[in-house]
């Protein structure tokens, strides 16, 4: 708990929360049903119209017969988390910002790692920490916060792990600016965003299955997937064919906001390098030459598009 705590901030005052949810600096209380505190502050319609939308429909959601087997198989069918839990010390502090319902968070508490999953999305919170229980994992905590005014510790967290999350936000270059500082000095930040190329084949599907009433959505292979698992199924039609809010971005756009935030560019998944990958997330590529960077996204239309188009951006704070 203790270890916990030290990693949460209150949104008002940035001041230190005790034990009971109370701030030692400004005095407000804070509520903690399902020993999920709740550190969220008021938000605007746009960011309370996205909660809204996923608490109506959690994502992405868990089977009805998981196990911790189930959890690492599913993960680890991804190179990326493959990667990206080999290159984490098994002692770091890790946040994930933007959640969900906690499986990449609960597939990283592993060895002596101290994982917070984040979210506006208390449905969302709840369905990972009880998978959390259910599956005896003890070293992932949960807490209920907006990224626009985080209840999180500044320069605290060894890892800043947000994928799929800002590029929901009314304004992503502004929310990266504030997760980018609970990274420590030397801190990894790991930043997943749809890629205004990749995203292309999907627009393309999502404006067929719009004409058709949903009815028809052509080529989608998660869809195909989940055919039998209807909850999971709607999720991911939610999430990716009807979100009200939704921007895509590119390489050379991210290494912006890096460089205006302290945060020296790293690599990307997939590699901006074409014909080169590298089996370790966070060194340093060897070459960053703006060209190859757009022709490599050109080519993601066709390597990434099938499952939405995601990229990761990986920075180091100075």
């Amino acid at each position: 708990m203790d270890d916990f705590l030290e990693l949460l901030a209150c949104p008002l005052c940035r001041g230190t929360l005790t034990a009971d949810w109370s701030c030692r600096g400004c005095k407000k209380h804070y509520e903690a049903l399902d020993d999920i505190p709740n550190l969220r502050l008021q938000s605007d319609a746009r960011v309370e119209t996205v909660r809204r939308f996923y608490e109506d429909a959690p994502f992405p959601g868990y089977p009805p017969r998981d196990t911790l087997t189930w959890l690492h198989a599913r993960a680890e069918r991804s190179e990326f988390a493959r990667l990206l839990d080999q290159a984490i010390p098994l002692s770091a502090r890790i946040i994930d910002v933007g959640c969900g319902t906690g499986q990449l968070a609960l597939y990283l508490a592993r060895g002596d790692r101290l994982v917070v999953g984040a979210d506006i999305a208390r449905r969302s919170l709840q369905q990972g920490a009880a998978a959390a229980t259910r599956l005896h994992i003890s070293k992932v905590k949960f807490v209920e916060t907006d990224l626009h005014c985080p209840g999180l510790r500044e320069a605290s967290f060894d890892v800043v792990y947000s994928s799929g999350v800002l590029h929901h936000t009314p304004d992503p270059r502004a929310s990266f600016a504030r997760i980018a500082q609970l990274a420590r000095p030397g801190g990894i930040i790991v930043l997943g965003l749809y890629n205004s190329f990749a995203r292309v084949p999907h627009r393309l599907r999502r404006t067929v299955a719009r004409l058709t009433g949903y009815r028809w959505i052509p080529l989608d292979p998660v869809l195909r997937d989940r055919e039998s698992e209807p909850a999971r199924f709607q999720a991911w039609l939610r999430d990716q064919y009807q979100h009200p809010e939704e921007h895509r971005h590119t390489i050379n756009e991210i290494q912006d906001w890096f460089q205006e935030n302290g945060i020296e560019y790293v690599r990307t998944y997939p590699s901006a390098i074409i014909a080169e990958e590298s089996e370790h997330l966070f060194e340093f590529d060897n070459d960053n030459w703006r060209v190859e960077a757009w022709l490599a996204q050109l080519s993601w239309i066709c390597s990434i598009s099938h499952e939405g188009g995601l990229f990761v951006t990986i920075g180091r704070r100075g």
